[in-house]
């Protein structure tokens, strides 16, 4: 059986809530206050959005997250949509459609222009018909809304331009088009975006670099799904102490480094390797201090 053959640009249709998009929301720790925020304004849209567009502000539907990389802001996103399909189920089922501005095909190179123009007036209306809310993530989008005030002559100025005034007008189109859509977008440099795509936003949000308290959640966390497979690893999941030594040592880290550093300590050592129940705090500590040493310690 082939493939469904996916629309330019479009990496993923789902139909939600689903039971196997369960779980990002809750894995991402980071202050309550910006999911609370962020989940508000994504029912306030899809809940609402019809009535909202009356209004002489009418919200354009989009939320901007900002954060260096590895804190979250995808993971986030997908979790959030499934997190207001839940709360919006009673009212019909949510389309999550996932946008990577790298994935439109070669020979629209230099077209730029005419494919995004497609996918905000064709596409993306198109999808949004399928069921009563739908909600869009399109991640790093500095790459379709080009900061125009800093493009170089050297990078085709005339075709950022081109692209970027399509997404603005395209952004506009949809909300009129389609009320019952939410755009989430993320961006790891937040100067490169064009200003008026920033001025359309109802929310922008950044993720910084998590603190010591939060990472001490990120280690605790991580342990935990460890314990979960391997039980005689619950001590080191419950030792609050050993958490918060942990996270002092991962200073600077994002949370993906932090995540990736403590899964490393079960590959320090063969006996570990074959028989993950012998980590101990100490191997921890070893594999933590290795990821602060390595290539990126400093960055």
């Amino acid at each position: 059986m082939s493939a469904v053959r996916l629309p330019p640009g479009i990496t993923g249709v789902h139909a939600l809530p689903a039971d196997h998009h369960d779980g990002p929301w809750d894995s991402i720790i980071t202050a309550p206050a910006l999911k609370e925020r962020l989940l508000g304004q994504a029912i306030l849209v899809l809940r609402h959005g019809l009535r909202l567009r009356q209004l002489s502000g009418a919200p354009h539907g989009l939320v901007v997250l900002a954060g260096p990389p590895g804190t979250g802001k995808t993971t986030l996103c997908q979790g959030l949509a499934q997190v207001v399909a839940l709360a919006l189920a009673k009212r019909g089922a949510t389309t999550f459609v996932e946008v990577d501005p790298h994935a439109f095909p070669s020979e629209m190179l230099g077209e730029s222009q005419r494919a995004v123009r497609e996918l905000f007036t064709e596409t993306l209306p198109e999808l949004a018909q399928r069921r009563p809310h739908t909600i869009v993530l399109i991640d790093e989008i500095e790459s379709l809304a080009v900061r125009r005030s800093a493009a170089a002559f050297e990078t085709n100025p005339v075709d950022v331009h081109r692209a970027t005034d399509a997404v603005l007008s395209g952004l506009d189109e949809l909300r009129a088009s389609s009320p019952n859509l939410l755009m989430l977008a993320t961006t790891n440099f937040m100067p490169a975006l064009d200003e008026a795509f920033l001025s359309r936003a109802d929310l922008v949000l950044e993720t910084a670099l998590p603190d010591e308290e939060v990472i001490a959640g990120i280690v605790r966390g991580s342990l935990t799904e460890l314990a979960v497979q391997w039980p005689g690893l619950r001590p080191l999941a419950d030792d609050t102490e050993l958490h918060r030594k942990l996270a002092a040592q991962c200073a600077g880290f994002d949370g993906r480094r932090v995540r990736k550093a403590i899964l490393s300590a079960l590959a320090r050592r063969p006996d570990l390797a074959e028989d993950p129940e012998r980590l101990t705090p100490d191997d921890l500590s070893a594999a933590v201090g290795a990821a602060a040493d390595g290539p990126l310690a400093g960055s």
